[in-house]
């Protein structure tokens, strides 16, 4: 494994931020060129870096620290009594673990959701190698965790598997059923399989308390924020309450 202590980090030019409106965001990337494993991620995840294809990244914002990385203890989780009504309301789907390979089934509905959610976005406009670059990872070890009612496929959750954790890549789900909560249920299912191969996190990325799109990831609790004491139990908590 590379040493975490002599990592080449590139910086990006800066660019409008996808979160916060009339903000400018820059990222940090580990040079692509270095061989990324499973093990090494997982080092670099400690540190707050996520994946996106094969490049492993986290935000590097001039005058902000709105992007805080968060995580779920899964052996503390325990659901609210909202995710409890949403895994009842769901105990009828199938979850199938899948290899982490295209899918012309996963990428239509990945398009609906796409064009539904997010249609301003660089990714309404992406096809088929943009879909691969952005969830499927050469070197990482990830699965394609499907749920499905009766056969139809109802939504993916790409998940990354690290030696002490299990990292929430990114779901997409069928856009025509809001009433299932399909995203928060993909969540719940992933802290689950977390406990059951006794890991001890499950990494939902970046938490960013001013963007609706995001701050839905404090209401998994207990959770842990990344801040430059470390890792803290429910840190900023008071912020969004």
């Amino acid at each position: 494994m590379a040493d975490t202590h002599n990592l080449d980090l590139y910086i990006s030019p800066e660019h409008p931020c996808n979160y916060l409106p009339e903000r400018q965001a820059r990222t940090v990337f580990v040079d692509p060129r270095l061989g990324m494993d499973q093990s090494l991620y997982g080092v670099l995840a400690t540190h707050g870096f996520r994946r996106s294809g094969p490049y492993v990244y986290r935000p590097h914002c001039e005058g902000c620290q709105a992007c805080v990385p968060i995580r779920v203890p899964v052996s503390a989780f325990k659901p609210d009594r909202g995710q409890k009504r949403v895994l009842k309301r769901n105990s009828d789907l199938l979850c199938i673990e899948r290899p982490a390979e295209f899918d012309p089934e996963h990428f239509a509905l990945y398009g609906r959701y796409v064009a539904a959610r997010h249609p301003d976005g660089g990714m309404a406009s992406g096809g088929e190698t943009d879909y691969r670059q952005f969830l499927l990872s050469p070197w990482g070890k990830t699965c394609l965790m499907e749920l499905r009612l009766d056969g139809r496929l109802l939504a993916v959750a790409v998940t990354d598997e690290l030696p002490d954790a299990l990292s929430a890549v990114y779901t997409f789900y069928d856009p025509m059923l809001p009433e299932r909560s399909l995203g928060t249920y993909a969540i719940l299912i992933q802290i689950e399989r977390a406990r059951r191969r006794r890991l001890a996190w499950l990494y939902l990325g970046y938490w960013i308390a001013e963007s609706r799109k995001m701050s839905y990831k404090h209401r998994f609790r207990p959770f842990e924020t990344l801040g430059t004491d470390g890792w803290q139990a429910g840190a900023q908590a008071a912020q969004v309450e």
